[in-house]
């Protein structure tokens, strides 16, 4: 019975340590977030995902998403590519806290179509990168928000 005491409160204080480890680097990172300007982040994250790969301006991106969006907690978006072997299609918007909204990836077979609702904070840009297996090719639209729909 002793034992299992002992066990059950080694367990408590090692979970306790690692919820107080992450309430420190979760209020760490809003600092960070705090600090670093929309523009820095979306570099960052470009840089993470696509590890400084050139990333080409095409016109065979298209992106169906109203210029103006009443609410920013539900904005309709398509992207089709008429790209050859297109691998993956990222979402990223400019002024969202965490700029990657999406990321599919798809097989040779499948025809890079994608549909879904975005979250966007405030009037930014919305940037799409098109992975093929020649490069990384983008296009990317403004879109004016009137009611935010992100928030820290």
């Amino acid at each position: 019975m002793t034992d299992n005491r002992r066990a059950f409160i080694k367990k408590s204080v090692a979970l306790s340590g690692y919820s107080l480890i992450a309430l420190a680097s979760s209020e760490a990172n809003a600092e960070w977030l705090a600090e670093t300007t929309s523009t820095d982040i979306l570099q960052q994250t470009l840089k993470r995902l696509f590890k400084d790969q050139e990333i080409t301006e095409s016109d065979q991106i298209d992106i169906q998403i109203p210029k103006t969006a009443e609410n920013g907690a539900s904005v309709p978006i398509t992207v089709t590519s008429s790209l050859n072997n297109v691998e993956g299609i990222s979402i990223l918007i400019e002024k969202n806290p965490i700029p990657l909204v999406a990321k599919f990836e798809f097989s040779p077979d499948l025809l890079p179509f994608v549909s879904t609702r975005l979250k966007i904070a405030e009037t930014s840009a919305v940037a799409i990168i098109v992975e093929t297996n020649e490069g990384f090719y983008t296009a990317s639209k403004k879109v004016m928000v009137t009611l935010g729909g992100c928030e820290l």
